[in-house]
């Protein structure tokens, strides 16, 4: 059984929150972690880029002088890649760098990277924090007081703009719904913060398919 420490807003520790390994997967697998990140990098990519080859541009198909008999290098079209205003050789095309990774594994990948942070002591909760307003200044007080100024992922129940407006603007800091966390927004920060709730609401939604799981496997 792993505990995760909680603090509040002052950064003193007031406790600890268990969570069985068990369900995050029991051991980390670092080749799921890597195909999880560059699955989740490769979908961000455009692949917009595009050049133009020697049929995309303007020009004349006929041969500029005849092949033998000038005292000259053989030359082709005037769209050929080695003169001015030629197309590129091997130009690029529109293409898609999309990966699919199967839901299961996808979840898997999250949880194991949770437990990558717990396992590091870079995983934490926040308890009691109650803004009002948005407050920049308050909010990055907070992560320095817990050592996440470095970097961190906020995780939060459900969408909250006020934390959100709060941490938005304080560099390396993300804050996400906790439904919505996926193992490359995890593993791209130093630290791993909860909310109480929002970690309550993570635990219970991965005890809950674990049994629904064992149930189906039954």
């Amino acid at each position: 059984m792993l505990s995760v420490p909680v603090y509040n807003e002052q950064g003193e520790q007031v406790g600890t929150e268990p969570i069985d390994e068990t369900l995050l997967g029991g051991k980390v697998n670092p080749a799921l972690l890597k195909q999880a990140v560059v699955m989740y990098d490769a979908n961000r990519r455009q692949g917009t880029a595009a050049t133009k080859g020697r049929g995309d541009v303007a020009g004349s198909t006929r041969k500029i002088y005849r092949q033998k008999g000038t005292g000259r290098a053989r030359m082709g079209t005037v769209r050929t890649c080695i003169r001015r205003g030629g197309g590129v050789a091997f130009a690029k095309r529109p293409r898609s760098f999309r990966q699919a990774m199967p839901k299961q594994m996808r979840r898997l990948a999250r949880n194991q990277a949770v437990l990558a942070k717990i396992q590091s002591d870079d995983a934490l909760i926040v308890d009691g924090l109650m803004f009002e307003a948005p407050k920049t200044a308050r909010f990055a007080a907070l992560l320095a007081k817990v050592h996440a100024d470095r970097g961190c992922v906020f995780a939060t129940a459900g969408v909250d703009l006020v934390l959100y407006k709060s941490g938005r603007n304080i560099p390396r800091t993300e804050i996400r719904n906790v439904a919505e966390l996926n193992a490359r927004d995890i593993l791209s920060r130093r630290k791993l913060i909860f909310t109480r709730a929002a970690f309550a609401t993570f635990r219970d939604t991965v005890s809950s398919r674990r049994g629904a799981g064992a149930e189906a496997g039954a």
